[in-house]
C-alpha cells in the first residue's frame, strides 16, 4: 500500500527551493524561519494525525486515479454517506486546532472541489479536464503583495 502523507512528508515538500520573501528578504527555508515554522509545524501535525493507523480510514480515501490514500478533503462525494464521511474528516481536523487555523489544507481543496462539482456534465471537456487536473495535482496558489491595493500571483 502506498503510504499516507505524514507531517515529515509535508515538511519535506516545502523544502523545494521555492521563492518566499518576507519584508523584502528571501526566506531560504520556510520550515525553520521564525515567521513560518510554527504554521508549518501546525499543518504537519494535521498530516501526522491523518497518518495514524486508527485514523487512516476516517481521514483518507483511496484515490480513484492513483490508488493512493489521500485526505478526504479532496474527495468528491457521490453519495450521502461519502459526504458524511468527508464532513467527519474535516471536523476531526478542525477539532485539532479548534477552528483557529486560518486556511488549513482543507480550505483550498474544498474550494476547488466545489468548483469542479459545479461544472455541468455538458460543459466543455477542456474545462472538466482542467478541473480534474487541479484536483489530482492539488496545487496551492500563492499570492504576493505588490502594493497596498494590488495583488499578483507569485511565480511557481
Amino acid at each position: 500500500m502506498i503510504p499516507v502523507k505524514t507531517g515529515q512528508d509535508h515538511i519535506a515538500s516545502l523544502r523545494d527551493g521555492r521563492d518566499v520573501y518576507i519584508h523584502g528578504e528571501r526566506v531560504t527555508d520556510v520550515t525553520s524561519h521564525k515567521a513560518f515554522r510554527n504554521s508549518v509545524n501546525s499543518a504537519a501535525a494535521l498530516y501526522d494525525f491523518q497518518s495514524q493507523p486508527d485514523k487512516i480510514d476516517t481521514m483518507t480515501f483511496s484515490s480513484p486515479d492513483t490508488g493512493r490514500r489521500v485526505n478526504r478533503c479532496w474527495q468528491l462525494p457521490e453519495s450521502c454517506a461519502e459526504l458524511v464521511d468527508r464532513r467527519r474528516a474535516l471536523e476531526a481536523w478542525a477539532e485539532l486546532h479548534f477552528g483557529f487555523m486560518g486556511r488549513s489544507p482543507d480550505h483550498v481543496a474544498s474550494c476547488i472541489g466545489g468548483m469542479f462539482m459545479a461544472v455541468e456534465p455538458t460543459s466543455s471537456s477542456t474545462r472538466r479536464r482542467t478541473a480534474q487536473s487541479l484536483l489530482t495535482n492539488r496545487p496551492i496558489q500563492t499570492w504576493r503583495r505588490r502594493s497596498s491595493t494590488r495583488m499578483r500571483r507569485a511565480s511557481p
